[in-house]
């Protein structure tokens, strides 16, 4: 995906891209193969690659929530979906949260460099962190990108969505298998499935899955379990 198919897929979509945008993009790109020289940040390192399956893979949650109507997003991962989305709608604040302390370091340069506003970046894990009563239950939405299989993402997205909020899960195929194995999770921890949206990816036509659960009830205070266990023992059945 170059730069004009990137920016033409985005309006076709209703998102309007500035220079100063395509500019905060490529920016981003160039840091993100600079870095991946020192610590492994990614595999796909080709421009167009980086445009189609981490750009434009990760805004796609946009084209099915409205990030005009949110304010505040936590992100489990490395910083896709939140920051490419971030780019397109600077008025969100943006937490990130990742247990590996090498990939916030970047995050906070690039975050730097790009000029990015009300971004916070938390070394922690998951776990831990959805136990903090400061953030607990306080985001409009998380999101979560290819970090877990869904009965284990549960568990760590929806104990910091707010009563009403959204927990955005970002999947490739296998969907519906993921959901049918984490439907006990996600009534455990106080959500419910209010939509997937499934589509290819454009040009290479892989299979894209959305899946947006509302947070209907407050989760239990036992949940996030202690780091690893939710890996060890999802809730499942």
């Amino acid at each position: 995906m170059n730069i004009e198919e990137f920016t033409s897929g985005l309006a076709e979509k209703g998102i309007s891209l500035s220079p100063r945008q395509l500019e905060q993009f490529e920016l981003y790109y160039d840091m993100l193969v600079e870095w991946n020289e020192k610590i492994n940040l990614t595999s796909i390192t080709e421009k167009k690659e980086v445009y189609l399956k981490h750009f434009y893979d990760s805004i796609t949650a946009a084209f099915y929530v409205d990030f005009n109507q949110v304010n505040t997003i936590c992100d489990v991962g490395a910083g896709f979906p939140s920051l490419p989305i971030k780019i397109c709608f600077p008025h969100l604040h943006v937490t990130i949260v990742d247990s590996l302390n090498k990939r916030i370091t970047f995050l906070e340069k690039l975050s730097e460099a790009l000029q990015l506003e009300n971004t916070t970046f938390c070394h922690d894990r998951a776990e831990t962190f959805g136990q903090r009563k400061d953030v607990r239950e306080s985001y409009d939405i998380v999101t979560a990108r290819a970090v877990a299989r869904l009965s284990v993402l549960s568990e760590l997205c929806l104990p910091l969505v707010k009563k009403n909020g959204l927990f955005v899960a970002l999947k490739a195929a296998s969907a519906e298998e993921e959901l049918n194995a984490g439907k006990k999770a996600i009534t455990t921890l106080g959500g419910e499935l209010e939509n997937i949206h499934s589509f290819k990816l454009p040009i290479e036509e892989s299979d894209r899955n959305i899946m947006v659960i509302r947070k209907i009830k407050n989760t239990p205070k036992k949940y996030p379990r202690k780091p690893g266990t939710p890996n060890k023992s999802p809730i499942e059945g």
